[in-house]
């Protein structure tokens, strides 16, 4: 018997174990999510004839409640199709997501498109029930499993264990990557590294298991379900295609590592030329079609969340005139799209004159980089520091995305004299709106490092998608609700 049917008939990987139990439990979900909300769809829908209701006048007439089963069953499949309970997704967050969303829309848009063909005369209500609501309920069920997760992870528990292959350096950096955030769930157990290598025991604070020849080995032993090879001279394409060879039904993932860092997947294609795979990475785009949805999305948004706002921004506004004295708004010069200035509006935290005491306070800045930031200002109002905290002063930029000088979502605005200290490559964050929130506000805020914060809103220019927007303005809610690092 082959090598590798005999680790395919023998071999069934202890941590697999938690990973099988999570797929089984998302894919539950999936099923009573999808079920609930056909379920309400048809009980809820605009006709509300007694009876069963039939689809199209004429000789095919199915009822509403076996369209809702079908449409459920077909629902679920389209999850599977595009994987989204993929085992190499768990926990991925906004790829998960999307995977999610994505499945959903391209399944109704299908349903509206053979409707159309066939004549089928479905209620528009109907469908405006289920899709949004099925939407809804499957990513708070997603989230709701992830959170899980998440909290799993922290323990040290639900985990991948990786092996990674490769020269020292390049096995270093790659093993820091995966081990900055517990909550992607990637723990490093080992490390393998080329013959023709310097001759080490441990890497990054990772033991060296074995050489080239002992991957396989050494991942077994390990209990490692992922081996992550690294770039590297001496690792051809002949070594990597044996090493999936060797591992062809041990259950174990093979991953190469390119290297190439804060490069999001819409921007990764992958193609074959004379069966090499190439990996394509696409120039970002700073301008075109979804940029113009993207200001058009925010003045719409934000219009109506100062509607709906409007009783909580007068009584905040009362609230600052009455408790120190002083305008309500704070207007401060910010650099915004392509280095244009603009004028920033707050509700003022702080007593008149703040600014020109800066100068005084310079030895008390915990800032980074070109930041200034002082934890205990003693310049900020009692009522100011809550409004701080909970991130409310910053609800009168509202009226910078109407004016079209600020996004929802984008880069955070820095002051003229913090953009003058840029060096070549942070100018780059310029390139888009900044916005109200962003990466930087849900990752950490003012406990962020400059180099940090740089480059998480150098991420977000370049590789913004709608989803993404959707998924930080989420975050914000929750960092609001609960503050961490604001001040």
């Amino acid at each position: 018997m082959p090598p590798a049917v005999q680790r395919r008939a023998a071999r069934s990987p202890q941590g697999q174990a938690w990973q099988s139990s999570y797929l089984r439990s998302l894919a539950m979900i999936d099923v009573v999510v999808v079920s609930v909300a056909m379920l309400l769809a048809y009980l809820l829908r605009f006709d509300q004839t007694p009876g069963v209701l039939p689809v199209v006048t004429g000789a095919f007439a199915p009822s509403y409640l076996a369209v809702s089963a079908v449409l459920a069953v077909a629902w679920f499949a389209a999850l599977g199709l595009a994987r989204s309970r993929d085992h190499r997704e768990i926990g991925s967050g906004p790829t998960e997501y999307a995977r999610v969303f994505r499945a959903s829309w391209q399944l109704f848009a299908l349903v509206a498109v053979v409707a159309f063909m066939l004549g089928l005369e479905m209620a528009r209500g109907y469908l405006a029930i289920a899709f949004p609501l099925g939407v809804g309920l499957l990513l708070a069920g997603r989230f709701a499993a992830r959170q899980w997760l998440v909290r799993q992870r922290q323990r040290g528990q639900c985990m991948h264990d990786v092996l990674v292959v490769g020269e020292p350096p390049r096995a270093a950096d790659l093993i820091r990557e995966l081990s900055k955030n517990p909550a992607t769930g990637q723990r490093v157990v080992g490390v393998c590294v080329p013959q023709s290598a310097p001759m080490v025991d441990v890497v990054a604070g990772v033991p060296v298991l074995s050489g080239m020849d002992g991957v396989v080995d050494a991942a077994e032993r390990s209990g490692a379900d992922t081996v992550a090879v690294t770039g590297s001279e001496v690792i051809t394409s002949r070594a990597v295609k044996q090493l999936g060879w060797d591992l062809e039904g041990s259950g174990i993932d093979l991953v190469l590592a390119p290297g190439v860092a804060d490069v999001a997947g819409p921007r990764v294609q992958t193609s074959l030329v004379n069966g090499t795979a190439l990996v394509h990475l696409d120039e970002p785009q700073f301008t075109g079609g979804k940029y113009l949805v993207k200001s058009v999305a925010d003045w719409v948004a934000a219009l109506l969340i100062t509607i709906a706002l409007s009783p909580v921004l007068a009584v905040l506004a009362v609230v600052v005139k009455l408790t120190s004295p002083g305008p309500v708004f704070y207007k401060q010069e910010r650099v915004g799209l392509n280095g244009n200035p603009f004028r920033m509006w707050k509700f003022r935290s702080m007593r008149v004159g703040a600014d020109a005491m800066r100068e005084e306070l310079e030895h008390l800045n915990e800032g980074n980089g070109a930041l200034f930031k002082v934890k205990d200002d003693p310049r900020v109002t009692a009522v100011g520091r809550v409004l701080r905290r909970y991130s409310l002063d910053e609800l009168p930029q509202l009226f910078n995305v109407l004016r079209g000088e600020m996004s929802l979502v984008g880069p955070r605005p820095n002051l003229p004299d913090e953009v003058s200290t840029y060096e070549n490559h942070v100018h780059r964050r310029l390139y888009v709106k900044p916005g109200i929130t962003g990466l930087w506000q849900v990752s950490g805020r003012s406990e962020l490092s400059w180099d940090e914060s740089v480059r998480l809103d150098l991420y977000y220019a370049e590789n913004w998608t709608p989803f993404g927007d959707l998924l930080i303005l989420l975050r914000t809610i929750k960092v609001i609700v609960m503050p961490h690092g604001a001040y």
